[in-house]
């Protein structure tokens, strides 16, 4: 009988079986064979090395990763992703909240109800990410400059079915100066929710601004002032802010307790 060695023609050479090529379209889930991150895919950007495709994982984790032939595996398959075309068929649009877009709607008439958020930064944020769907619904937001005198703002609103108030603080968190403010407002058509963190800055994600992860800031230091100090940023926070704001594309940039609170405050500031 005959023997046959083994192929010792080297792997660049062998002639490869053809694979599918995908269009990394938005959502699309696939996983990057030479690391195993597995992840939906963000976006494509053309970049001086070539295409890339940003993966964000299921805990909200980005890695961007060239768009190499065979480099990926779709439901267990291998496969190569490639730009998607401009021209091609897309579903439906949605909005940075991820609703579902209303082309051509027209903003409502402003409704009585509003929702306050504690300052300017966390309004751009809201308007970033929610500003569609509250012009279709009519809602104004407006922010105050912290909570301190929240019992006298609302009393001053005079809130009622037909115009209900939601408050979004900042740092509600169990035993805070917040906290023991919004215990102290009880009215019926008023809803006070927040995030636990001490800055609205803190809820967008850090791999979506680029960063590894918030720095712990020490007590009794400006909290704004001292992120800037420890990523080795100008002490700007002006300019600081509009870095993080313009790495806000859609509420998959933000932090799900943000999230959630945001979206409560609509529903019921928009209750019939």
């Amino acid at each position: 009988m005959r023997s046959y060695s083994p192929d010792l023609t080297p792997p660049w050479k062998r002639k490869q079986t053809p694979v599918p090529e995908v269009p990394a379209e938005v959502d699309l889930v696939v996983e990057e064979v030479s690391t195993g991150f597995c992840g939906a895919v963000i976006r494509c950007e053309k970049t001086a090395q070539g295409p890339t495709v940003t993966l964000e994982d299921r805990f909200g984790k980005h890695r961007v990763f060239p768009l190499a032939p065979r480099g990926f595996l779709l439901e267990g398959k291998v496969v190569t992703l490639v730009r998607p075309s401009s021209s091609a068929p897309v579903g439906p649009a949605r909005t940075a909240s991820g609703s579902l877009a209303v082309p051509g709607a027209r903003a409502r008439v402003a409704r009585a109800g509003r929702i306050y958020v504690e300052g300017r930064h966390d309004a751009e944020l809201v308007e970033r990410v929610w500003g569609d769907d509250l012009r279709i619904e009519g809602v104004v937001v407006e922010y105050l400059e912290g909570i301190d005198d929240l019992p006298a703002i609302v009393a001053e609103f005079s809130p009622g079915p037909d115009a209900r108030l939601g408050v979004l603080v900042d740092h509600l968190v169990p035993g805070s100066k917040e906290s023991r403010i919004a215990a102290s407002v009880t009215h019926p058509d008023v809803l006070v929710v927040g995030h636990p963190y001490i800055d609205v800055w803190e809820a967008v994600k850090p791999a979506s601004v680029g960063i590894a992860g918030w720095p712990v800031v020490p007590r009794g230091q400006d909290w704004k002032t001292g992120v800037c100090r420890a990523l080795g940023w100008p002490e700007n926070t002006g300019a600081a802010w509009q870095r993080i704001l313009s790495g806000v594309r859609s509420y998959k940039d933000l932090d799900p307790s943000l999230l959630g609170s945001v979206e409560h405050l609509i529903d019921f500031v928009t209750a019939p």
